[in-house]
């Protein structure tokens, strides 16, 4: 049973995508030198005095458009999906941590990652219950649990019900909402940042 409703959504999926690209696909500027810029420390407020809807991390579409390439704007700020299997980050199995390639927010690690069979990215826990947040998503005529960077509200994918223990739970994510962080092989236990 799990099996058909994961080859269900994969394929609304790739319809949707297929819809959402063709008419969202805008053209945007060549993609030259991005900041790549470490933001994770730009937190202007504290998620919990911010008004529903709002988070920490704030800039305007043109600021994103600078800092983003034109796939990473169209999955974090237009709530795009990527095609499956065929991303940076489904078959990696490096150890390290996976930050938002927004706003640099460390939301998963490699520790929590497993082969889920449906062409994402798949962890079964974020690095902790904060990192992100869970937002109701109705569309493709479904009821679905979007998840969003908490730090800047960057779409990052969904979660379901069908994933291994202890959680349960699927964390299914856009490669291109993530940068990679490689652990540090140096053996001194620090994260080194990676280009990935």
């Amino acid at each position: 049973m799990k099996i058909i409703i994961t080859l269900s959504i994969a394929i609304v999926t790739i319809l949707w995508l297929t819809i959402t690209y063709s008419t969202n696909h805008t053209a945007h500027e060549p993609h030259t030198d991005h900041d790549h810029t470490d933001h994770t420390h730009e937190v202007v407020a504290d998620m919990d005095t911010l008004p529903p809807g709002e988070f920490p991390f704030q800039k305007t579409e043109a600021e994103w458009k600078e800092i983003l390439t034109p796939e990473q704007f169209r999955i974090l700020r237009k709530k795009g999906t990527e095609f499956p299997y065929r991303n940076k980050y489904n078959k990696n199995k490096r150890e390290g941590i996976y930050v938002c390639a927004g706003c640099g927010q460390e939301l998963y690690s490699s520790q929590h990652k497993y082969e889920s069979g449906s062409g994402w990215p798949s962890f079964w826990e974020p690095i902790k219950a904060s990192a992100v947040k869970e937002e109701e998503d109705r569309s493709l005529f479904m009821v679905r649990t979007e998840i969003v960077c908490s730090n800047c509200g960057g779409h990052l994918g969904h979660v379901f019900s069908d994933g291994p223990r202890p959680t349960g739970l699927r964390y299914c994510m856009n490669s291109a909402a993530l940068k990679f962080v490689e652990k540090d092989m140096n053996g001194d236990g620090k994260v080194a940042k990676s280009n990935s």
